[in-house]
């Protein structure tokens, strides 16, 4: 088994000296991406690249403890990158704690940048730490007892907290849906609904499909018109790749306007650390082993499961889900929906595929492809719902 595995995304690329920083992005450039898909760039003297950070796409890459150029580190974060320091000692707590809050993750928020906030300060730390011989000793334990005791607290916030008599229907998507598109709008008023139906929206905890889906959450006793505004404020800071920051700001700027006593779920990893967790999931079990995260939002979604459209990511979660259903019996089989016919058929053609999988199953009554929020809703309210597993 490798020393890395699990903590260190598999595609990741570590990049520790100048020279490979030069064939890396000499390679970028000549492709038609110019990106820096998964790089990590630890400790390199970039204070003569700026014409080249100029030229790249950097929005999924992390820079730490590099050096720059007067103008250097504003070129990285234009594309989206990130500029880190790692620090010293563990950002994170390894001992029993609760889940997660928005004003735990972005303290601090309302007055410094994204970067330096505890959520990008842990993220800056676990792609740091990553050498085979911290995994070996004290690091490799503390990510363990951490991802132990937050996975420890959101069973107890299911079975005996906030979300006991509200059973959790996972909506899953993907993190590029932008603030401002139909999409966008259509995601929120799926989570107004599930939320209104007596269920508790759960997400992967993200931006995108998944914030819009806690939006809707947080906003569920708001009229039409109110929600038209909230939704007009977050379009104007749409971005939360290249404007963490500014995207999050106007995520509270919301829920100051909007106050609300809703509660849904965010369940978000630091594998993929440059999708920022959204800030309308009032709990948030964040983990470092994005196998775990999976595993866990899709285990307790005991409601349903909503897909909107998305790509490798969400087509992974649908037969992931798919595969316990095709194995489960009875009741303990959990409705899946599909939310776009045109998407789900043509563009993304994993409908045939689940048709096909649950033909003469029990699963084969329990999927449903549809077009919009209202369809979803009522699919999954004709079905009974059952949790999958009862703590003893």
């Amino acid at each position: 088994m490798s020393h890395i595995w699990p903590y260190l995304p598999a595609r990741a690329v570590n990049i520790t000296s100048l020279n490979e920083f030069d064939r890396l992005a000499a390679e970028a450039l000549a492709s038609r991406h110019t990106r820096g898909f998964s790089w990590r760039v630890h400790r390199v003297d970039l204070r003569e690249r700026d014409s080249v950070l100029r030229a790249l796409d950097l929005s999924e890459a992390i820079f730490i403890d590099c050096q720059y150029s007067a103008q250097g580190r504003e070129l990285v974060q234009a594309t989206g990158g990130l500029c880190m320091s790692s620090g010293k000692e563990l950002p994170f707590e390894t001992t029993a704690r609760d889940l997660y809050t928005p004003d735990e993750l972005y303290a601090g928020i309302k007055t410094s940048n994204y970067e330096q906030v505890p959520d990008a300060k842990i993220y800056a730390y676990s792609q740091q730490h990553t050498a085979p011989a911290a995994l070996n000793s004290d690091d490799a334990m503390a990510r363990t007892l951490h991802d132990h005791h937050v996975g420890q607290a959101l069973v107890a916030q299911v079975y005996e907290g906030v979300f006991k008599e509200t059973p959790l229907i996972g909506v899953m998507g993907g993190h590029a849906m932008l603030r401002g598109s139909d999409q966008y709008a259509q995601t929120v008023q799926l989570g107004q609904m599930i939320t209104q139906n007596g269920y508790a929206v759960a997400t992967g905890g993200g931006p995108g499909a998944m914030e819009a889906a806690n939006a809707g959450a947080w906003l569920a006793d708001y009229k039409p018109q109110e929600i038209e505004l909230a939704l007009q404020m977050l379009a104007s800071q749409p971005d939360a790749i290249h404007q963490r920051t500014s995207w999050a700001r106007t995520a509270l700027a919301v829920k100051e306007k909007f106050p609300s006593t809703r509660e849904s779920l965010g369940v978000p990893t630091w594998f993929y650390g440059h999708e920022p967790p959204n800030l309308f999931a009032t709990k948030i079990a964040k983990f470092f082993t994005n196998s775990i995260r999976e595993a866990v939002l899709l285990e307790q979604s005991t409601g349903g499961l909503v897909v909107l459209p998305g790509a490798a990511g969400t087509v992974q979660e649908i037969f992931q889900d798919a595969c316990e259903n095709y194995y489960a019996t009875g009741a303990r089989v959990v409705p899946m929906v599909l939310l776009g016919r045109e998407y789900w058929t043509k563009t993304m053609p994993a409908w045939p595929l689940l048709k096909a999988l649950a033909a003469e199953r029990v699963m084969e009554e329990r999927i449903a492809l549809v077009d919009t929020a209202a369809e979803a809703m009522e699919f999954i309210n004709s079905m009974g719902t059952l949790r999958r597993r009862t703590r003893w």
